[in-house]
């Protein structure tokens, strides 16, 4: 332990030295920041329609995680980590939007993906559904008057390929935000239907999460699924660790496409190696299950056997551009969330570098001139960065100050969290953190309030943009506004095609009605009709 801090502290020293040369003349200060002003002074507009549409959603990846991560990164590579970037923090427009649900302050991963995809702002742990619908009442959430559709149906009206990547489940509530109707996010497997019920309420009027992906639009006709939880689609007879009751739905999944589509080529992969070995410019349909539930963090994954996130989203993107009309996809970081849920920070920053280099793939695979890529949260956490530590010190480190306890703290540390990360049970006095090893993977930052695990934040979070009608994402605004915009830079409809209308690419931005594209166009810092 001594010695890694030593080393630490060494290489800390050294880039403080090298730093405070440069950075006490102020003309490193002046002329660094004419140069970064002078090229936001040359940016152009973007006003062209949007071929293609690419979503990032870093689960919990609240402002002060984007901080931290930023100065880890730069930390890992031995420099100033204060003046490093992520990937998306290059992106020319940015904003911040506004997460809570419709009957809570702080929100969760369910309304916000509501919000987000479906352009609507709903209930706590609902998904795909209005605010008529509260938790758990199925009934109430079956009428088509109180269900609303994604983006990713509004791309499949629209004639374009769709597909989902996520670190977490695929029927966990961000991605299940991109094709399910549910009155509860819990309600992944028919398993789960059931325990829910305890046998007292009438659930057979809804259909589970997993069941919604593979036989219902839009989830059946998504060219890619890559993630975890793949228990939740496998019959208990066929699979020791599957949940359902009824029905094997990966041998679903594989009949649906051979009776539909005969001779296009669907495979079903559940390893890397798998991944690596299929040739995307020659496949049409995947669905990748890489593990029985969440996949592995990545400081804890089996790399021979789990693929990286940058690896499932280079891959979709591979088998996503041969697409004539273009494709909308859904990429979610969603162990970032899981993480700070037990004050694991180190894991929590490690997971969203992750998360960037997923991003700087996409871009690297695609051109700012047809493809829009928005990157986001969905909620912050309660993880804070505090304490006035030295520049350039260790960013999971130990502070430079002593408390009134007379014992130093940590940077980063949490306002609610695992009870044994913040008092001593023998003394109910806060635990000496110079007694735990701060390098340990999973190491529990200490939290102030005792709950069995920390909570999310109510904090506004960034909203990243680059390529058409990226300039849209600007400014502070409702989340639901995020799927509006993706919509209107790609130029597709939120109604559903009728006879008299198209179904093509082409098909016009539209509303339901005029008060929501009054409120969009307030909304979006007053971009003219004539600009659409």
């Amino acid at each position: 332990m001594w010695t890694f801090v030593v080393c630490v502290l060494a290489c800390a020293l050294q880039v403080s030295a090298a730093n405070s040369t440069q950075e006490s003349d102020s003309k490193y200060w002046i002329e660094n920041g004419k140069r970064m002003l002078e090229e936001r002074s040359k940016l152009k507009l973007r006003t062209n329609k949007a071929k293609n549409v690419i979503m990032f959603l870093g689960d919990g990846m609240s402002s002060t995680t984007l901080t931290a991560a930023r100065i880890y990164k730069g930390q890992l590579q031995n420099i100033s980590g204060e003046s490093e970037h992520l990937s998306f923090e290059q992106f020319p427009f940015i904003g911040i939007s506004k997460t809570y649900c419709v009957d809570s302050q702080v929100a969760d991963s369910a309304c916000t993906a509501t919000a987000y995809l479906c352009g609507v702002k709903s209930n706590k742990a609902t998904i795909g559904v209005t605010s008529k619908v509260l938790l758990g009442d199925c009934p109430a959430s079956v009428p088509e008057e109180h269900r609303v559709t994604s983006i990713m149906q509004w791309a499949q009206w629209a004639g374009k390929a769709t597909g989902i990547v996520t670190t977490t489940r695929v029927t966990d509530a961000s991605p299940a935000g991109t094709y399910a109707r549910t009155a509860h996010r819990d309600w992944e497997s028919d398993e789960d239907m059931i325990k829910e019920s305890g046998g007292k309420t009438n659930l057979t009027q809804c259909e589970d999460i997993a069941l919604q992906l593979i036989t219902k639009e839009p989830g059946r006709n998504f060219k890619v699924i890559m993630g975890g939880g793949r228990d939740n689609f496998m019959k208990k007879e066929v699979n020791f660790t599957g949940k359902r009751n009824d029905k094997d739905l990966v041998l679903n999944w594989k009949n649906d496409k051979k009776a539909r589509f005969g001779d296009k080529i669907a495979k079903y992969i559940t390893t890397r190696e798998e991944l690596m070995k299929t040739d995307m410019s020659k496949t049409d349909f995947v669905l990748g299950l890489f593990h029985k539930s969440h996949m592995d963090y990545r400081l804890k994954s089996n790399f021979e056997i789990q693929p990286t996130l940058q690896e499932m989203t280079r891959n979709a993107i591979q088998l996503l551009q041969k697409e004539p009309n273009g494709y909308v996809l859904f990429v979610e970081g969603g162990l970032i969330d899981k993480a700070h849920h037990k004050t694991w920070a180190k894991i929590a920053l490690d997971e969203t570098l992750e998360f960037s280099k997923a991003v700087a793939d996409a871009v690297a695979l695609t051109s700012e001139d047809d493809t829009l890529i928005v990157v986001t949260s969905d909620h912050a956490h309660t993880m804070s960065m505090a304490g006035y530590p030295k520049r350039n010190a260790d960013i999971l480190g130990l502070t430079n100050e002593l408390a009134m306890d007379n014992m130093t703290y940590t940077t980063l540390s949490y306002a609610n969290g695992p009870k044994k990360s913040f008092t001593n049970d023998s003394t109910c006095h806060r635990v000496n953190v110079t007694n735990g090893d701060l390098n340990t993977i999973d190491y529990e930052y200490p939290s102030l309030v005792d709950l069995s695990g920390e909570t999310h934040g109510g904090d506004d979070v960034m909203v990243f943009a680059r390529g058409p009608m990226s300039h849209l994402f600007s400014g502070n605004y409702e989340q639901n506004q995020i799927a509006l915009g993706m919509a209107m830079a790609a130029g597709i409809s939120t109604n559903p095609p009728t006879s008299s209308s198209s179904s093509s690419a082409n098909t016009p931005f539209i509303f339901a009605g005029h008060t929501v594209l009054a409120v969009l166009l307030l909304g979006l810092v007053g971009i003219s009709q004539s600009s659409l």
